[in-house]
């Protein structure tokens, strides 16, 4: 098995509007894994498009703290912030996108 194939363990895509995320579960070389979340936005240049990609490391360590921290703040902003706001509106059912779902970004 080579390198990239013993990297690519999960992979989720969430579409949101002219965003993409990736969340990418990824293995070192000690079979160790860590968590990549990559926003992808798609940018007109030219007479073509680019993809403006930013990805974020996050490692077993932090797992918790960072899903405590980002639970804590979408719920103050749901809240606090826009309580009057019916987020159910938001919820989409996912889609499958074969070829999307092929995609992979380093």
């Amino acid at each position: 098995m080579d390198e990239r194939d013993r990297e690519k363990i999960y992979s989720r895509r969430v579409r949101a509007g002219k965003r993409t995320y990736f969340f990418d579960v990824k293995s070192t070389r000690t079979n160790d894994y860590y968590l990549t979340i990559t926003e992808s936005r798609r940018q007109p240049q030219g007479d073509g498009f680019v993809y403006e990609k930013h990805k974020m490391f996050l490692y077993k360590e932090d797992f918790d703290k960072f899903i405590e921290a980002l639970q804590g703040t979408v719920e103050y902003v749901k809240t606090e912030l826009m309580p009057e706001v019916d987020f159910e509106q938001f919820v989409q059912r996912d889609e499958q996108d074969d070829f999307a779902s092929e995609l992979k970004w380093e």
